[in-house]
């Protein structure tokens, strides 16, 4: 063993290319290493082909778009799959059927519309990370497919048929509902079923009066008219409308120019199944014989006649004696023990009811209820049904009765949508509700019923046109409507309980929105198949929409349409008819419009405390920052305390309270965290945080503080600030002022009423007027200099009030004191004032050297402080060109003009002066405690403060 491994380790590094394969080397096998014999070589490997799929493909052009029908190469197992494409966007439909015989005597046709994430490059933002359960406009679509290819199966023809159409993908533009509506239409032209089709499916738009042939989502956005339009070759099968008030004329002239575009689906289908598709199978088909429907017939159609043309019967006391009469033509059956006539008996009675009905409105132009053709039903309508409720309206129509209640919230109760095409929020929504006990029926509330949601979204197109814009309106509004008993056009009579519903709310509709249901009766030729005779129905009955051909349902105002919804059972409808129809729906919709708005025709106005509140705040970011708090807490906090919904934005907080008490809570509550701006007159709340002896520290608006003087506490006087407030009591207070530093001044004696003597006094006293200034703060640059120096006063007196402990009365008034100049030059020598000094008080409103003594109050309540200090650094940024008066009556004023008085005196001398000599002086120099004053002629005096450490302030003019 040696040698052979010695042996090879030489052919090796002979030959470097010898692999250990070529050397018969086993790799590792059931852990062991060894030689491999040449018998164990694997034979070579088979090589995959190449498959080919045969796919067949179809181009066509309708409004500037092209479009391609593609078959062959994906869902290949299907009964027929079709994949149709407008730009990039791709939507497959697939169709199968059910094996074996069909025991109903109905046609089970479902069709499932998806859209799943991945069609637009997105992973589902859900727990799940999947797609759930059908969504509502997934239910919309798929009734939308539905609707027009039902009534091209043929009679009897009563297999389980599903389509399913999927949404490949989407780049956003095109609207994917009609490209699986046409996808399904090529589909079953594929496949072996029978079927009557091909079928076309377009939409229309209009933008400036032009009519748009598939207009993309961004038209969409901005056209009037949302129409798609589903038709064969020369009739029409299915209309659905969403306009603005649109005239039936231009409605008219849409269906028109829409009818020829849809009709450029068909050829290019036709040749798609004539290359790929499949012979179609005989089905077997339910048919009643005619030997079995003539017995039927005449044990039924004497009693049901009689039935159908007794006007006094309800819905319920026809329905019970029809239910009579199938009885006993049972029991006849059941003597002659006729089993094939049992087993097809509902069915055919059900036939002879309809050609009975149909033969009387033909022949006499009556109906089940004894009205006229173009008869609208009695109708009730009561506004604010529901009084506690934002908005209620109950309606009635027959027997046909709706409560619909509206519902307010914020802008963040907005539904989102998860589509792949549309706006991703919607802020109106209606919701339908058919329960059972409305046609006196048990069953189970599970899920969202088609129906339902289809009824639901009719009714919420038609308001939706009259609705304010966002941006007048930002509520988010729901209504409910709930069918409370039904006798046909329920949706309808939504559309109608909804508008005055949305006006007891206080929505501002632009006008009142009415619905009517129009049906058909036709006469049509066995042979050819055309309609001989027919006759429109006005505001039609529950049976009557059973057993007519079409059922028409039209919203709109006195200006127009706005919503649309065309159902049918027959093979299509001529276009003609369809417009002929416009015209009754108007008509009828007029008469109920005059009952809705005798009813209610103006938005209520929502002053009580019940009505929703919203209302939105701007604050800077970092003050949303506060009230936000740490992850949110405050925010939470705040809405679990008071049950309202907050939503912050970028600079703004959106409040949305049940009533206004809620309201006002909250806004505390955001105005305590916050602040809000502070403006002259504005109330707040606020917390004692310390008291002094000559006032109170309040804390409110977001953590700023003011002072409440004593003087500010109450209209009666205040010995101490503790007698009416406490440290942490929570108090109302009016902002009264604020200098350009921000000190803020606060009274609380200004929100509490006058005293009524003070009333009396100030009524018989005749007290002057005094106008109010505007609540703004002025910025220091936009400030005249005497408001500069008037707030530089005050903001002083602030800070030396805070700073000192002393005890003064707020009530005393500072007094103004002439001396000689004499007098003051002796004073500046001897007293050396300083802030620690102290000297005896000047007697108040004294006169010096003999002349006649004068009080001069000042113009506000500061107390005791020295000015000096305040009036150097203010002056002296006004500069040196100000004047300043002494009158004879003692006053000292501050003016930026010359006195009239003096401005054409001649130049002051030193002879003419004397005490009490009215003035003109401009200021010629600022000094530490003191001006001194330019009076013309070389002749110079100074103004003097001086602090006198006690009760009173004293100033002097020498």
């Amino acid at each position: 063993m040696a040698m052979f491994s010695l042996a090879i380790r030489a052919r090796a590094k002979a030959n470097p290319l010898l692999t250990r394969r070529a050397l018969h080397f086993r790799n590792f096998c059931n852990g062991r290493f060894g030689l491999s014999t040449s018998e164990s070589d694997p034979p070579d490997r088979p090589v995959a082909g190449t498959k080919f799929l045969e796919s067949f493909k179809e181009e066509f052009e309708i409004g500037s778009r092209v479009i391609s029908l593609e078959t062959g190469k994906i869902a290949r197992f299907a009964n027929g799959a079709v994949v149709l494409g407008m730009e990039e966007t791709k939507v497959l439909s697939t169709v199968a059927a059910a094996k074996g015989d069909a025991d109903r005597d109905f046609l089970p046709l479902t069709v499932d519309y998806q859209e799943k994430q991945f069609a637009q490059g997105l992973i589902p933002n859900t727990f799940m990370r999947r797609e759930g359960a059908p969504k509502e406009r997934e239910l919309l679509c798929g009734r939308l497919i539905d609707r027009p290819i039902r009534p091209l199966f043929p009679a009897g023809f009563y297999h389980e048929i599903q389509v399913m159409a999927s949404v490949l993908s989407s780049d956003g533009k095109q609207d994917p509902d009609v490209l699986a509506a046409n996808a399904t239409s090529a589909a079953l032209m594929l496949s072996d079923i029978p079927w009557g089709g091909p079928i076309g499916v377009v939409r229309m738009g209009r933008i400036c009066g032009q009519f748009i042939v598939n207009p993309t989502m961004d038209e969409l956005s901005l056209s009037d008219l949302n129409l798609v339009y589903a038709c064969t070759r020369d009739k029409t099968l299915m209309i659905d409308v969403q306009a603005r008030e649109i005239t039936e004329k231009d409605l008219e002239a849409g269906l028109r120019l829409a009818h020829p575009e849809a009709v450029k689906y068909l050829e290019p289908q036709i040749r798609l199944a004539a290359k790929a598709g499949k012979q179609k199978k005989e089905y077997k088909l339910s048919m009643v014989s005619e030997q079995i429907f003539e017995k039927v017939r005449n044990l039924a159609e004497a009693p049901i006649d009689a039935v159908f043309t007794d006007p006094s019967y309800g819905k319920f006391e026809r329905g019970e004696a029809l239910e009579k009469i199938a009885q006993d033509v049972k029991s006849a059956l059941e003597e002659e023990c006729d089993e094939q006539s049992l087993k097809v008996l509902p069915k055919v009675v059900d036939t002879v009811r309809k050609k009975v009905v149909r033969k009387r409105i033909i022949s006499e132009g009556f109906r089940l209820d004894g009205r006229h053709l173009d008869e609208v039903r009695p109708i009730y309508c009561e506004a604010g049904h529901l009084p506690i409720l934002h908005g209620s309206a109950l309606f009635n129509r027959g027997d046909t009765q709706v409560l619909c209640t509206v519902t307010l919230g914020a802008p963040q109760d907005a539904q989102r949508l998860d589509s792949l095409v549309g706006p991703p929020t919607k802020r109106f929504m209606l919701h339908y509700s058919f329960p059972p006990f409305c046609i006196n029926e048990i069953g189970k509330r599970a899920g969202l019923n088609r129906r339902e949601v289809g009824h639901g979204t009719l009714a919420e197109k038609a308001l939706l046109a009259v609705l304010p814009p966002e941006d007048d309106f930002p509520y988010t509004v729901r209504i409910n409507s709930e069918v409370m008993a039904s006798d046909g056009s329920t949706s309808m009579a939504t559309v109608c309980g909804g508008s005055m519903a949305l006006m007891d709310a206080g929505i501002p509709l632009r006008e009142h929105v009415a619905g009517v249901s129009v049906g058909l009766v036709t006469d049509v030729d066995p042979e050819t198949g055309e309609i001989t005779d027919y006759r429109i129905l006005t505001d039609i009955l529950g049976l009557e929409d059973h057993l007519g051909d079409m059922d028409f349902k039209i919203a709109g105002t006195r200006n127009g349409v706005t919503a649309i919804q065309l159902d049918i059972k027959p093979a299509g409808i001529p276009l003609d008819i369809i417009c002929e129809s416009l015209e009754p729906a108007r008509k009828g919709r007029l008469q109920i419009l005059d009952h809705m708005e005798q009813e209610i025709s103006v938005p209520r106005n929502q002053d009580y405390r019940n009505s929703p509140r919203l209302v939105t705040l701007k604050f800077s970011n970092d003050a949303i920052r506060r009230f936000i708090g740490p992850l949110g807490a405050l925010k939470r906090k705040v809405e679990e305390e008071t049950g309202a919904r907050i939503s912050v934005g970028d600079g703004t907080i959106t409040i949305a309270a049940k009533n206004q008490a809620v309201m006002e809570k909250v806004q505390d509550k955001v105005d305590f965290i916050v602040g809000r701006e502070i403006v002259v007159g504005g109330i707040y709340k606020g917390i004692v945080m310390s008291i002094k002896e000559y006032g109170a520290f309040v804390e409110f608006n977001g953590g700023q503080q003011g002072l409440l003087h004593i003087s500010e506490l109450s209209h009666e006087p205040v010995s101490r600030v503790s007698d009416v407030v406490s440290v942490g009591q929570q108090i109302s207070l009016m902002c009264i002022g604020q200098d350009v530093r921000g000190n803020i001044k606060l009274s609380r004696k200004a929100t509490l009423p006058r005293p009524e003597s003070e009333t009396k006094s100030v009524v018989e006293g005749s007290a002057p007027v005094t106008k109010e200034k505007p609540n703004i703060w002025a910025s220091p640059e936009n400030m005249s200099k005497g408001e500069q120096l008037e707030s530089t006063l005050e903001e002083l007196v602030l800070s030396k009030m805070e700073n000192t402990e002393s005890n003064r009365s707020a009530s005393l008034m500072p007094s103004v004191v002439i001396r000689s100049a004499a007098e003051c030059d002796e004073e500046e020598k001897s007293a050396g004032l300083s802030k620690t000094s102290k000297s005896a008080p000047k007697p108040k409103g004294t006169l010096k050297k003999g002349s006649k003594q004068k009080k001069i109050q000042s113009s506000d309540n500061m107390p005791d402080l020295s000015l000096s200090i305040m009036l150097s650094e203010s002056l002296s940024q006004m500069g040196g060109n100000k004047e300043f008066t002494s009158q004879d009556e003692g006053e000292a004023n501050l003016s930026d003009q010359n006195d009239k008085e003096t401005g054409g005196k001649t130049p002051v001398t030193p002879q003419k002066l004397k005490l009490g000599t009215k003035v003109t002086a401009k200021i010629y120099q600022i000094r530490a405690r003191g001006l001194v004053l330019d009076l013309g002629g070389g002749i110079r005096g100074m103004y003097k403060f001086e602090m006198m450490m006690s009760n009173d302030r004293t100033s002097g003019i020498c």
